[in-house]
């Protein structure tokens, strides 16, 4: 792991981002707005560098795939392991930026750049820059700005009648399971992994709860909050049970969450979106602070194609 200081890139001790064995995630940087003047949607414009294995990355990629935004904004992938370079480029770098490394992607954007160098990246071809790598607001930006160059009509994923509802279950999800997961698996100290801990399971459970009588999160309807809980949810079995510590049930034991896993897996475009393979590797390869060895498990066998029960609740 690593971060840009004053746009030169230097290795960072793992313990570093951990204050009381508690670990922190760094807020993004780059916070533009698709529509402003400087960023008119236009297609071909723009350009999103992402990973395989990153939740946060993988809403992007959700948004794209389902408001057909696929020629329209380009994409490039990094690899699975992310070493001493961060993210590198795939296939020998990007094209696009030009980069090979994300961190150069960061530097072109601010030659005296400070900070974590994350994706997702979404990126202006024309001025060169980075427009935003909040993954929140990018796939805000997805879900409505380019209404006019999609290819497949989806109905407002962040409706304003829901905005609320949505917001609150945003917050709970993304503290205690989004970045829970991470909080339990990265922490350091005993009593910072049993907090995480018992929050994630907790978080869990309420979602479990929430779904037994909602077809979706707020109601009748999918909304955005459904595919940020997706993006951990696919992950969770094959991941963070194993990797991070989180270990109380898996999703599959769960029933509510596991038949909404696969309703929304089996959405179409969404399965071509998820890879399990290359999420296994970054994970188990990567962080060597938890798996020094990086060896990658065999298992689970996952079967997100089995049939789900979501029919028995109204949905819109």
């Amino acid at each position: 792991m690593g971060i840009m200081v004053q746009g030169k890139w230097r290795i960072e001790d793992f313990a570093e981002r951990n204050t009381k064995g508690s670990y922190n995630r760094a807020a993004t940087s780059f916070r533009n707005w698709i529509g402003d003047n400087d960023f008119p949607a236009e297609a071909g414009r723009y350009h999103l560098v992402v990973a395989h294995a990153c939740p946060w990355a993988h809403r992007t990629l959700i948004l794209r795939a389902l408001k057909g935004l696929e020629a329209v904004i380009s994409v490039a992938f990094v690899e699975p392991l992310m070493l001493d370079n961060g993210w590198v480029l795939a296939d020998g770098g990007d094209p696009v930026t030009g980069a090979q490394y994300a961190h150069q992607v960061y530097a072109q954007a601010a030659a005296d750049y400070s900070g974590r160098c994350s994706v997702p990246i979404f990126w202006d071809k024309q001025s060169k820059t980075i427009v935003s790598n909040e993954s929140s607001e990018i796939i805000r930006m997805l879900n409505t700005a380019f209404d006019h160059l999609a290819t497949k009509s989806l109905p407002d994923l962040y409706p304003e009648d829901l905005r609320a509802d949505i917001d609150a279950v945003n917050g709970v999800v993304y503290e205690n399971i989004n970045n829970g997961v991470y909080r339990t698996g990265f922490a350091t100290s005993q009593e910072a992994y049993e907090a995480s801990y018992n929050k994630l399971f907790g978080a869990l459970d309420e979602m479990e709860a929430r779904l037994e009588n909602r077809r979706y999160l707020t109601g009748p309807r999918i909304t955005e909050a459904d595919w940020r809980l997706f993006a951990t949810l696919v992950r969770f079995d094959a991941v963070y049970v194993g990797h991070f510590k989180c270990n109380r049930q898996r999703i599959a034991d769960y029933p509510n969450l596991s038949n909404y896993l696969r309703e929304l897996y089996q959405w179409p475009g969404i399965a071509e979106t998820v890879d399990i393979p290359r999420t296994k590797q970054h994970y188990y390869g990567s962080h060597l602070a938890i798996n020094p060895f990086g060896v990658v498990p065999s298992g689970p066998k996952l079967n997100f194609d089995a049939p789900h029960d979501r029919g028995r609740l109204p949905g819109a």
